[in-house]
């Protein structure tokens, strides 16, 4: 029985690696509406699997084929049954309780509701002055490329409806999955809204990201993509002519 307030289906993606002291606080916080949780294992070494679903009997598990957050990420997307996807850290960093303005900015009329924690009323417990510099530096450049305002580029809190998946058509197998996917939403004219998000620090653990190699990681994709989006263009205005 759906017991949610939205007229919508919602299914929540939870990469996670080695995360079972992270995941009772994680879990505590997501809304008891929810239809759906997958947690996507990243063939953990610890009781990951085992604590995820005692805390939540009806829980879906997949277990990643490949490495990385994005693949992680794509394989979780591939499985949701949900109208709409919601993607969050199973560090702790990311509070499940903020999955209701996601949502609501979905039903409101958004395509991809973007996370950001420099949008007034979103912050962080966790941004480094290096990782923000970086952060502030390609989020600009991707607005310039773009034609884009995003405040924040590089954030893992994210939400969209499940129909949008072919476009965004996804392949990327790192922690700049989120830079991909935002170029993409962006690229397709889907209409973007950014809500407040507020990052706590990871509570248990050591975080896989390196700021120097996965921002030089964002700024190939980001270069990438704009090669692709005009090849794609000139593609679809040949097209055209064809006919």
């Amino acid at each position: 029985m759906n017991k949610q307030p939205f007229a919508a289906s919602v299914s929540v993606i939870v990469p996670a690696m080695n995360e079972a002291e992270n995941l009772p606080h994680v879990f505590a916080t997501l809304p008891d509406w929810i239809d759906e949780v997958i947690l996507v294992d990243g063939n953990s070494t610890d009781d990951t699997i085992a604590v995820a679903r005692r805390l939540r009997p009806d829980l879906r598990v997949v277990v990643q084929t490949r490495r990385g957050k994005g693949n992680a990420l794509i394989e979780g997307f591939q499985a949701a049954r949900g109208d709409i996807i919601v993607m969050i850290d199973a560090d702790g960093s990311t509070d499940g309780r903020e999955i209701r303005s996601f949502v609501a900015t979905l039903i409101n009329g958004a395509d991809f509701a973007k996370g950001s924690r420099y949008a007034p009323g979103g912050g962080s417990d966790d941004l480094s002055p290096i990782r923000s510099l970086g952060n502030k530096v390609l989020t600009g450049i991707t607005n310039i490329l773009y034609r884009t305002r995003y405040t924040d580029l590089c954030y893992g809190y994210n939400a969209f409806w499940a129909r949008h998946l072919d476009v965004l058509d996804l392949d990327c197998d790192g922690f700049e999955i989120e830079t991909l996917m935002n170029v993409r939403a962006a690229q397709a004219g889907l209409v973007i809204r950014e809500v407040p998000s507020h990052e706590r620090s990871r509570i248990h653990g050591v975080s896989n990201l390196h700021a120097v190699r996965d921002g030089w990681r964002v700024l190939r994709t980001i270069w990438r993509e704009r090669t692709r989006g005009t090849a794609v263009t000139a593609q679809a205005a040949q097209v055209a002519l064809a006919k």
